[in-house]
């Protein structure tokens, strides 16, 4: 109850936020001791500590550009991500604060929301990197690097690297800054997922100038219009990963 109320009093700050009406039925707990009055803890309003960094429809963009675009997600990749921050496999205070008493059944209504948001298209940021740079990020992105088992990024997260169902995040319409502190995070293992860790695999096997590389090249990709996550079963992935078959 105590993160109910906590999303609750976020979302009492948070105003002028367009959110279409989602038509779910409003759910309504028993007021604490010594409570005058009840706390609505409606969809709406629990989202509403999302979209203060996140936006309205989830395009990201807040908190300079660490705030990423979750909008038309994978809902089985936001529900992850969330237990993931609860339970320590990702470290941002503000979100370990916000999920941290969450129950799944309330993150999977948060995720199932954005997921399936289609957020406004955005200008690709334009890195300050050398054509010689961006080029390699292309590579390493499309074609990624067999002589050192580093399978592309397309291998994984689709052909139009927007991501696969039900697990796989999209990874254009982010910052240059998100992509490459996720990649570090991942490398150092500060961020994980459930074993095996696939994406700690690939990262540990590239260096620095490679993982700037890619954010580089993958943060200057325009979202396609009206892009969505590849279906189910359409990708064989190359490796494995307790991120994308079910369990986290």
């Amino acid at each position: 109850m105590r993160g109910v109320f906590l999303l609750a009093l976020l979302a009492v700050g948070v105003s002028g936020i367009a959110l279409a009406q989602t038509g779910r039925q409003e759910m309504r707990p028993e007021p604490a001791p010594g409570q005058a009055t009840k706390v609505s803890t409606s969809l709406r309003q629990r989202i509403a500590a999302c979209t203060a960094c996140h936006g309205a429809y989830g395009q990201g963009g807040g908190s300079g550009g660490y705030a990423p675009r979750i909008g038309g997600k994978p809902v089985g990749y936001l529900y992850h991500q969330l237990q993931n921050f609860r339970d320590g496999r990702r470290t941002y205070p503000l979100m370990t604060w916000m999920v941290q008493y969450l129950p799944d059944a309330y993150m999977k209504e948060i995720a199932q929301y954005f997921s399936e948001q289609s957020p406004p298209e955005i200008t690709p940021q334009q890195p300050m990197v050398t054509a010689a740079t961006l080029d390699l990020g292309r590579k390493l992105a499309t074609m990624g690097d067999p002589a050192r088992g580093v399978p592309a990024c397309m291998a994984c997260h689709g052909n139009n690297l927007m991501g696969v169902q039900p697990d796989v995040p999209g990874l254009i319409g982010l910052s240059n800054d998100y992509i490459s502190a996720q990649l570090g995070a991942f490398k150092q293992g500060i961020r994980r997922t459930k074993e095996p860790d696939c994406m700690h695999e690939v990262t540990a096997k590239l260096d620095g100038a490679e993982i700037g590389a890619v954010a580089a090249w993958l943060s200057s990709q325009p979202v396609p219009a009206g892009a969505r996550p590849q279906p189910v079963g359409s990708v064989k992935f190359p490796l494995r990963c307790g991120s994308i078959d079910g369990d986290g």
